[in-house]
């Protein structure tokens, strides 16, 4: 299939490696199908529309920037996607970088969950309060480092 991306012109994207979020995502829920685009700046990632050129999000695997994030998700709301165990499960967060010089934050609290063997997806809100929408990713990377 191709793909009309924001950031790469017209990408060809298997069929099978389309997303589908039923519900949508928070605040975008017209729109269901998506391609995972690669970024020119590992380790993020596109989360592109594939029914609207110009909407994307970019993500980052939370893991790589948090030893300890944890994202309970409880079963019920797994099963909305047909998860039924931990290896078809992919977590990502949606990444902000802002057009000042404030801080690059990923959403923590708000993470997309891949079914990664039938490309079902679905963006959940924790009920954690260690977690928000905006977590700095840079200070995260620094303290990792120590």
């Amino acid at each position: 299939m191709e793909v009309s991306t924001k950031t790469k012109g017209i990408v060809n994207v298997a069929d099978e490696k389309i997303l589908e979020f039923p519900e949508g995502i928070m605040g975008f829920e017209a729109y269901k199908k998506y391609a995972l685009i690669e970024s020119e700046y590992e380790p993020f990632i596109w989360l592109q529309s594939v029914e609207e050129q110009n909407l994307a999000f970019l993500l980052i695997d939370p893991f790589l920037i948090c030893n300890d994030y944890e994202a309970d998700i409880d079963d019920l709301t797994l099963s909305k996607i047909g998860i039924v165990s931990a290896e078809e499960l992919v977590i990502m967060t949606i990444v902000t970088i802002p057009s000042d010089d404030s801080a690059i934050t990923a959403n923590f609290l708000g993470p997309i969950v891949i079914n990664r063997k039938n490309n079902k997806c679905l963006q959940v809100v924790l009920n954690d309060n260690r977690w928000n929408t905006k977590f700095n990713i840079i200070e995260a990377l620094k303290k990792k480092g120590e």
